[in-house]
């Protein structure tokens, strides 16, 4: 089933425009490697040729040159790009290579590629090709598939959301045109490359502005600061880096100036505490801007750069997004009703075509053209939306992911000291939110902490392990035998 809106204007109809310029301005840095958009250029169109008509393609995505080079030579070949968390567990990880069938891994050359890629073809991306000046081809539809994200629900494995190449065009145009972001901005960012903040925003969309990105590798408060002491004039973060940068700056000068300096700085994937973007404003003088965004949508607010950055709202809509509250009943809730507090439902040219293989899981987070969110807000007179949270209560929001209970629970589950597991997200200054779990031991002595950590983090990825465990004699159930995580904690 395809979804959005067909037909959507596009600012430009290529989705890298300044791929067409063969010239010497930096286009990407990872530490010391850097590749120009005359030399970017030409190792895209290399790997176009070797791709073209390859059908799904993945990406290892370590944080590296090539796996930005692998995801632009990908989308000018026009072959959709499957991004593979290198720290996705074995059960994760075959479940995203038999849903997605891709013919072939994109990798750096020496990368390490665990069994469950070993059956596809491997293509080893050569950042050092040059060449000769290959002619790039022909930009696909519009309407094509350009990547396939795989996100976690609450129950289930992930899935995957497939994103058109118009969905990418006119959200970054959107974005841009909110936060003035020009050719002369130096991004910086340490986020993964294998979701949408990291690669679509934070590579993306530097690309296509025919701006630069300066990649940290990983994130530190000394990379950042090092690199808004420097060229950069942007910084695209999470809460929790926020959080880690506002104690810095509290205690080093240099931090602070650096943070100061920056034109913008955006903090997304979960809410910001009003008590980090007031410590970052004593310390700075500067205001974070918040964004609100998903998989299935990319970004439908963002206060702007020129607007009000009120802690605990994410803006108005950005461009080209319509967006309405609606209540229980399935009411829509008009303007001027600020305090009733409502679902966010939206549609738009931002919108995904579909989850891959699941047509019914499509069908159903729609309700007459409009994406249901499950996220909750109030809408302040002046348009600026306040987010409340999920509608139901298994989705976690941990420095910076979105992590589905359900999955951390059945992983639990195939530990054979674990009879029965609840998964909960508590409140957490630093991650947003943590992980805690709650279990029945099968036998005595109990599995410790670090054994339940360790075991998830094996099975899904580190990021979803637990933080906490706490041990029960029986779970609270209903009388349908459901959890009632209502009365955990």
């Amino acid at each position: 089933m395809t979804r959005g809106s067909r037909g959507a204007t596009v600012g430009n109809p290529s989705l890298l425009p300044a791929l067409a310029v063969t010239g010497e301005k930096e286009a990407l840095r990872f530490g010391e490697r850097a590749l120009n958009y005359g030399e970017l250029r030409a190792v895209a169109a290399q790997l176009a040729g070797r791709l073209r008509g390859a059908g799904r393609v993945a990406v290892w995505a370590e944080p590296a040159l090539e796996t930005c080079a692998a995801v632009v030579g990908a989308l000018v070949a026009g072959a959709p790009v499957v991004p593979i968390n290198p720290k996705s567990g074995e059960r994760e990880l075959s479940h995203i290579v038999k849903d997605s069938e891709p013919a072939v891994v994109l990798a750096a050359p020496g990368a390490r590629l665990p069994p469950a890629l070993a059956a596809l073809e491997r293509v080893d991306v050569d950042v050092n090709h040059r060449g000769s000046d290959e002619p790039l081809p022909a930009e696909p539809d519009p309407e094509a598939p350009a990547l396939v994200v795989y996100t976690s629900g609450t129950t289930g494995p992930p899935k995957g959301v497939v994103l058109p190449r118009r969905a990418l065009s006119t959200n970054l145009d959107a974005l841009a045109e909110a936060w003035r972001w020009t050719e002369s901005d130096v991004l910086t960012q340490g986020l993964p490359l294998f979701h949408v903040h990291g690669l679509v925003l934070g590579v993306l969309g530097p690309l296509r502005r025919g701006g630069t990105l300066h990649h940290l590798g990983s994130f530190s408060i000394e990379g950042v600061a090092a690199e808004l002491a420097g060229s950069a004039t942007m910084l695209f973060g999470v809460p929790t880096m926020y959080h880690r940068l506002a104690e810095a700056a509290e205690g080093d000068p240099l931090v602070a100036r650096a943070l100061a300096g920056a034109r913008l700085l955006v903090s997304g994937s979960a809410a910001l505490s009003t008590a980090d973007h007031e410590r970052i404003e004593r310390a700075t003088g500067q205001r974070v801007v918040e964004r609100y965004g998903m998989t299935e949508t990319l970004m439908n607010c963002a206060v702007r750069a020129d607007g009000d950055r009120r802690p605990g709202t994410v803006g108005p809509p950005v461009g080209g997004v319509q967006l309405r509250l609606v209540d229980d009943d399935g009411s829509v809730i008009e303007a001027g009703e600020g305090e009733t507090v409502g679902e966010i439902q939206v549609r738009g040219p931002n919108l995904f075509l579909g989850y891959l293989n699941r047509p019914d899981a499509t069908e159903n987070a729609f309700r007459e053209g409009w994406f249901c969110t499950g996220d909750v807000a109030t809408r302040d007179p002046d348009g600026y939306i306040r987010l409340i949270g999920r509608q139901a209560t298994d989705l976690i929001k941990s420095g910076g992911f979105k992590i589905g209970a359900g999955e951390i629970e059945a992983a639990l589950l195939d530990h054979p000291g674990i009879s029965e597991a609840a998964i909960t997200g508590e409140p957490d200054p630093d991650l947003g939110e943590r992980i805690v779990a709650w279990i029945v031991p099968a036998g005595d002595p109990p599995p410790s902490e670090n054994e339940v950590a360790d075991h998830v983090a094996a099975l899904l990825a580190p990021h979803k392990r637990p933080r906490e465990v706490r041990y029960l004699t029986g779970l609270p159930r209903n009388e349908l035998g459901k959890v009632m995580k209502n009365r955990l904690g």
